[in-house]
């Protein structure tokens, strides 16, 4: 479920860049700055903008929307819509009159000078709460990138969707028993943490649910989906017996689950774990994140990961101004080990470098953060899912699907969103389909297509139109680099 600071000072607040305007302080009110709005960036701009404690707060993001990332993978396998899961932040931020949103890009924060550096100026900050989030990681192959996306984004979502879509298009045109149309069949799914598992059975259920009849020359029922996780489970930070549970329920419905050694290799057609070689044209890696570089730039201590120690309220050392939270901090003073990248801990972490920071304004007290694990869930399938309530309680099957469910639309932000993810919810459980199909970013890539042959169909059809072989073909573009643009195409 991914998815994402001390006396006050004289603010004197300024920007040297034309885009976002100038800042001109005009009291003595502390600037608070927020890099990202994930959900600890945007649980704390909540706080400060409800708080009676004056602050002027300025939230900066690289993207315009607050995106539900536990969900992301539903976009990226057509259950749902990206405008159903993501939230324009101006819309949040709205109620709050303290709040600014700027659109802009972070590029390093200078901690000594207490200046944020944008990709187009710089902004003064008396607090800054660092939520930059993380980034899929490949571990030294970032070759694998073009051909095995991540899913942080809804960017990589809807890549994704468009290239599983596009591998059942182009197995359509393929003649039976071709070698070509097995490896379109084949799908890839790198990583058995939650987001692997729960994009394995969700491919799994469109080929063998959702497209079941849709086709003429193939049969999506037979559409192969490999998850592949190094080591002896799947969900490794869940309880034996739930891992042991969602590897069961993934195997029921279709997908093989491959344990053991880790991925040696990647290329356009195969992946290569160990003595193994798996034939495919589709990939998609979970299998790592490492923190935004953003956190590096502070000059203060990270782990292997990235990750930036802070100290118990948060803040870094030699700089209690500075708050680091979400998947960016390192969190080790309650256990000993980082807290879960879970979206309820950065929520709790954001809303407690927020408090801090009011604490200080208020010359009260800082509290240090203390976070209770009401434990982690994963689901699998349609009624499938594993569940660990509190480290205590262990549920799987129906019961952890429908637990799953209330959790997410619990946390899903835009009563318009919760609403209408409800509803499609309940229509594909009832119905079995998943409305979003919808092929964007650019034509299929059916260049391996034959030009002539036509497959004999799978399922005669008195309304069935064979596919026009001399129509113009397109490769697909290039991923979306991420690069934020302004008004009229200009850099943010």
């Amino acid at each position: 479920m991914a998815t994402s600071t001390s006396t006050s000072t004289d603010s004197t607040s300024s920007t040297s860049s034309p885009s976002p305007a100038p800042l001109k302080s005009t009291s003595r009110v502390p600037h608070v700055v927020i890099v990202g709005g994930g959900f600890a960036g945007l649980y704390a701009a909540r706080v400060l903008g409800k708080s009676k404690v004056r602050t002027r707060v300025t939230l900066l993001d690289r993207r315009n929307h607050h995106l539900f990332q536990p969900l992301l993978y539903q976009v990226a396998t057509a259950a749902l819509s990206a405008g159903e899961i993501a939230i324009p932040i101006r819309a949040v931020m709205s109620r709050y009159n303290n709040v600014q949103v700027f659109l802009a890009e972070v590029t390093g924060i200078d901690v000594d000078q207490k200046k944020i550096k944008l990709a187009d100026g710089e902004m003064d900050y008396d607090y800054l709460i660092l939520a930059a989030g993380a980034q899929t990681a490949y571990f030294g192959h970032d070759a694998w990138a073009k051909i095995a996306p991540g899913l942080k984004s809804v960017e990589d979502a809807l890549d994704i969707r468009r290239r599983i879509l596009c591998a059942f298009e182009a197995a359509e045109r393929m003649p039976t028993d071709c070698e070509e149309r097995r490896e379109l069949l084949t799908f890839v799914v790198v990583g058995g943490g939650p987001t692997g598992v729960e994009l394995a059975g969700a491919i799994a259920e469109i080929a063998r649910q959702t497209l079941k009849h849709d086709f003429r020359t193939i049969d999506p029922t037979h559409t192969r989906v490999v998850l592949v996780q190094s080591g002896d489970r799947v969900l490794g930070e869940y309880p034996a017996a739930l891992s042991a549970s969602a590897k069961k329920q993934l195997e029921n419905i279709g997908v093989e689950v491959k344990l053991g050694p880790r991925v040696t290799d990647i290329e356009s057609d195969k992946v290569v774990m160990g003595t193994e070689t798996i034939p495919t044209r589709t990939i998609i890696w979970t299998a790592g994140v490492s923190a935004s570089p953003l956190g590096k730039t502070l000059n203060a201590s990270v782990d292997k990961a990235g990750r930036v120690s802070v100290e118990p309220d948060l803040s870094i050392a030699g700089h209690p101004e500075v708050f680091v939270t979400g998947d960016l901090s390192s969190f080790t003073h309650q256990t000993g080990q980082p807290l879960p990248g879970l979206s309820p801990v950065a929520i709790k972490q954001g809303e407690r470098a927020a408090k801090n920071i009011l604490a200080d304004v208020a010359h009260k007290p800082r509290q240090k953060f203390k976070f209770l694990d009401k434990g982690a869930m994963a689901t699998i399938g349609r009624g499938a899912a594993v569940a660990n309530m509190f480290n205590r309680v262990q549920l799987s099957g129906f019961l952890a699907w429908l637990s799953w469910l209330l959790v997410h639309i619990y946390f899903l932000i835009g009563f318009y969103n919760r609403i209408i993810v409800m509803f499609r919810w309940g229509w594909a459980y009832v119905g079995k389909n998943r409305g979003a199909r919808i092929i964007t970013g650019g034509a299929c890539d059916l260049s391996d297509s034959p030009d002539t042959t036509i497959p004999v169909e799978r399922v005669a059809s008195s309304d069935a139109k064979p596919f026009d072989s001399s129509a113009n073909s397109h490769a697909l573009p290039t991923p979306a680099s991420g690069t934020i643009q302004g008004p009229q195409g200009a850099p943010a």
